[in-house]
């Protein structure tokens, strides 16, 4: 089949922003019949002048509010419960009561013992208070910075912390001695959380490697889970991770220090039956009501459409750093103006189209370094544009720079018309194509993956596969998730979108042509990312009935439309023309009319507008979609 150079991966959660459980009165709950997951809710400083709006903390809760939150979670019949019943329920010795909700309170704010306890005492509700044992130890006259610099007199003593333990309501928790923080990530400048990131040194232009990072944050965790254990007689069994942000790597170190339970701001709720790893939390701000809170939760995040933009830095490098600066900028804003909730942002580089890497956007130990600009563009997409950045790369595709290797580990007998892919069947390509995904997640921070559609197998590859189509496909998707699962040594919690060929769809007989299956393919990714484009499918004289009839064709497999990702195609590559406004407009609108609920597309001209921005907006933008934004 010919290949054109097209779909790079859909592009946060941010690292500040997270979901939570919630719970009620302990002593009145009836044990559930059957596990509900566990909300937990994160909360930071609790004021009496907080501002209903547009405080410079954005963080912190009124009195007034967050009593509100405590009285609503009872009237609704949630059950505050313990870290002790959280733990004793993922370990199957009991059982969690109905609506459970753990509170959680970070950063060891004074206010959490003279506004939260006297709070939780009366209500006898049990809590979670996450205490940065360097800002305890905090010694008069230094300060941190909040919304306004903090010292010695802001957080709780180590006094208070007893009496709250004491009483036996609030638990202890780690949230690290001196990480919460950020470091300086990559040679552009940009600073991410210390728990997460390998340090560059700008002196040596070199990264820590995985043994100085161990090395680091298993040095501050110690710290911390010492001096806990020295003021309160009681090393901490939990461990809240600064900004939500944490790894494999991380909580192994965090597990072999004691502290198995560890607390992130991914997910709205968790179910304890995966253990105690990455729990996620809501995380409150802007001064919620307790009506704001109710909305929140009864929410249905499956609604949430996807609004995706495929990105590539091929188009955003440039030889001349202040053109590329300028080009970064230009990408930025067009987000930011756009508003997709998403972006596929590509990994790799590949100035000559032909669909392979032969080079990479990051630092690697296998294929060259075009530069090093994939981690510094997805946190600007994160930081500035608050979208959520999903990696694309290829699956196979990767040109190896020694001639010889690439002849040796290439598939045999491809097609030279095809896309160049290296065979995964064979150990040593495996673990160069493993190693890639390792090191790209070690240098970056993203929260998914988009395999590229270079993950096609024809049906005279590979024959040590077999000849049944379906384990064929199979094969290459348990490939994939393999590299999802190296992946997440680093990134945890990825989610996956994988590339989908039309004709597969419109002719299930070609799952033996290319070894991708809709049907299959939505068992095992998060999302399928079709590609549905008439022009590159030769059916440009008539778009829309094909479109029409592929969209038909993916309802018979996936009717609700839940889990395919539709991505439009803006260029005819054949003509090298832009497809009009008008089109795509049309296109969106009755693909949306029959049910059709993620829209993507590919590519996106930052430079020269187009699509312009006014139809970017109408198509692409997840503002107020299905929800309006809380003001």
């Amino acid at each position: 089949m010919h290949r054109h150079r097209f779909l790079r991966p859909l592009g946060l959660l941010l690292l500040l922003l997270g979901l939570l459980p919630v719970g009620g009165i302990v002593a009145a709950a009836e044990t559930a019949t059957q596990p509900e997951p566990l909300l937990v809710l994160n909360y930071h400083d609790v004021r009496d002048d907080v501002a209903p709006h547009g405080d410079p903390d954005q963080f912190a809760i009124s009195t007034q509010n967050f009593i509100g939150h405590l009285d609503w979670l009872n009237a609704q019949g949630y059950h505050p419960v313990s870290l002790q019943q959280v733990i004793d329920a993922s370990a199957g010795r009991a059982k969690l009561p109905s609506k459970p909700v753990l509170l959680t309170f970070d950063d060891g704010l004074r206010s959490v013992y003279s506004k939260v306890f006297p709070l939780l005492r009366a209500y006898n509700y049990p809590a979670l208070v996450a205490v940065i044992t360097a800002w305890v130890d905090l010694p008069q006259g230094q300060t941190v910075q909040f919304s306004r610099p903090m010292g010695h007199d802001d957080f709780v003593t180590w006094e208070q912390l007893r009496e709250m333990q004491d009483s036996g309501l609030v638990e202890v928790a780690s949230h690290t001695d001196n990480m919460h923080q950020g470091l300086l990530a990559n040679p552009q400048g940009n600073q991410r959380p210390a728990a997460v990131t390998l340090l560059y040194d700008s002196a040596n232009g070199k990264y820590e490697d995985e043994d100085a990072y161990r090395a680091r944050i298993g040095a501050d965790l110690a710290r911390s889970r010492d001096k806990i254990k020295q003021h309160l007689g009681r090393a901490p069994r939990s461990l809240v991770w600064p900004y939500g942000a944490e790894n494999g790597v991380a909580n192994d170190t965090s597990k072999e220090l004691g502290m198995t339970a560890t607390f992130d701001l991914e997910g709205r709720t968790t179910w304890l039956d995966h253990g105690l790893e990455g729990l996620g939390r809501m995380l409150i701000t802007n001064n919620p009501t307790a009506a704001d809170l109710a909305v929140d939760l009864r929410r249905d995040l499956r609604l949430d459409g996807i609004r995706a933009v495929q990105v590539d830095l091929d188009s955003v490098y440039d030889a001349d750093p202040q053109q590329q600066s300028r080009n970064i900028d230009a990408l930025i804003e067009r987000i930011k103006q756009i508003g997709p909730n998403y972006v596929f942002l590509q990994a790799f580089a590949d100035p000559d189209g032909n669909g392979s890497a032969d080079a990479l956007y990051f630092p690697n130990s296998y294929l060259p370094m075009r530069a090093d600009l994939f981690s510094f563009v997805a946190w600007q997409l994160q930081t500035r544009a608050q979208t959520q950045v999903y990696a694309w790369l290829p699956v196979l595709g990767f040109e190896l720079p020694d001639a010889d290797k690439r002849r040796e580990l290439g598939i045999a007998n491809a097609d030279s018309k095809d896309v160049y892919r290296l065979d995964f069947t064979k150990p040593e390509a495996r673990k160069i194509i493993e190693g890639i995904y390792d090191e790209m997640a070690a240098s970056s921070s993203f929260q998914g993956l988009l395999f590229h559609d270079d993950a096609f197998l024809r049906d005279n590859e590979l024959p040590s596969l077999g000849n049944d189509p379906a384990k064929r496909t199979q094969a290459l998707i348990d490939f994939t998730l393999d590299l999802r699962n190296t992946a997440e040594h680093w990134r945890s919690k990825l989610k996956t979108v994988r590339n989908l060929y039309a004709r597969t769809v419109i002719d299930p007989a070609s799952e033996a042509w290319f070894a991708q299956r809709l049907d299959t393919f939505n068992r095992y990714y998060d999302y399928t990312a079709l590609m549905a484009m008439p022009w590159l499918e030769g059916s440009g004289d008539r778009p829309w009935s094909w479109m029409q009839h592929l969209a038909k064709m993916v309802g018979e497999h996936d009717p609700k439309f839940d889990k395919t990702i539709f991505e439009l195609q803006t260029v005819d590559w054949n003509s090298r023309k832009p497809i009009a406004d008008k089109t795509l407009l049309e296109q969106a609108r009755k693909l949306k009319a029959m049910g059709v609920r993620h829209l993507a597309w590919y590519p996106d001209d930052f430079i020269a507008n187009r699509p312009r921005l006014e139809t970017a907006r109408e198509i692409i933008s997840s503002r107020g979609f299905p929800y309006p934004l809380r003001r």
